[in-house]
């Protein structure tokens, strides 16, 4: 395996996503192309020589041109995560290397349904998978079942409304915590049985399943999933926590 490198990424634009997560469309030259489900390492280097460095989901599916795209969600006293989100702005640059990891990663050539189960701002490499999905116009069908605070957190809100209608086969379920949108059938509240049985797939349909989120959000859905009858092997995670 090739020694990944460190790369010169200039930020081409930036988004606001909600009002505390911002997507940076990075230019990378020589980027060699990612898989969906993928992160990379972003380093900082202050003017004193001092150093951050956080890893982050890749947002983009692949496509030429050399451009990948991170959001990131602010996290109070991040130093990392607070300077992406606010501080940088278009035509500066960061360091950059990957792509990292070959495990959480959705393949076009696969054939199996799919469930994505995002926790947060867990749903970046999954919205990486659906946008894959959409560019190659697959025809696996995809469940998203999407837990976020309140209606304002959700990433990708415009887009996925676009992807549900115009990708055959994937379908979009929300669980809001806090605060649900007026008129919503559910009370605010967790992920749980109910949820992942009547909203994801039937075990025998033999999905391939995505979990990503917090720590706790992650093992809550695996271990309810389990309980349900899906095959463990088919079960993939990723969490984050810590610094930021």
């Amino acid at each position: 395996m090739a020694r990944l490198t460190w790369r010169a990424a200039t930020v081409a634009e930036a988004r606001w996503e909600t009002a505390s997560a911002r997507t940076l469309v990075l230019d990378v030259p020589g980027w060699p192309g990612h898989l969906a489900g993928q992160h990379v390492d972003v380093r900082l280097t202050a003017p004193d020589g001092y150093q951050a460095q956080r890893s982050y989901s890749i947002a983009s599916s692949w496509r030429e041109g050399g451009r990948v795209e991170l959001t990131v969600q602010r996290v109070e006293d991040g130093e990392v995560s607070s300077y992406l989100a606010d501080v940088l702005e278009t035509s500066q640059q960061v360091e950059l290397r990957g792509p990292v990891g070959g495990w959480f990663v959705w393949r076009p050539a696969s054939t199996a349904p799919v469930l994505l189960v995002a926790g947060g701002s867990g749903v970046v490499p999954l919205m990486a998978m659906i946008r894959a999905r959409g560019d190659v116009r697959g025809r696996q069908p995809f469940r998203l079942i999407y837990s976020v605070r309140t209606p304002e957190d959700v990433l990708y809100a415009d887009e996925l409304r676009r992807h549900v209608r115009d990708d055959p086969g994937l379908d979009v379920h929300f669980v809001y915590t806090r605060k649900a949108p007026e008129g919503w059938r559910e009370p605010p509240g967790r992920i749980g049985v109910a949820t992942l049985n009547s909203h994801g797939w039937p075990p025998d349909f033999a999905p391939d399943v995505y979990v990503c989120g917090p720590t706790a959000f992650v093992e809550t859905a695996a271990d309810i999933l389990v309980a349900l009858g899906h095959d463990s092997r088919k079960i993939r995670t990723e969490r984050f926590g810590g610094t930021a």
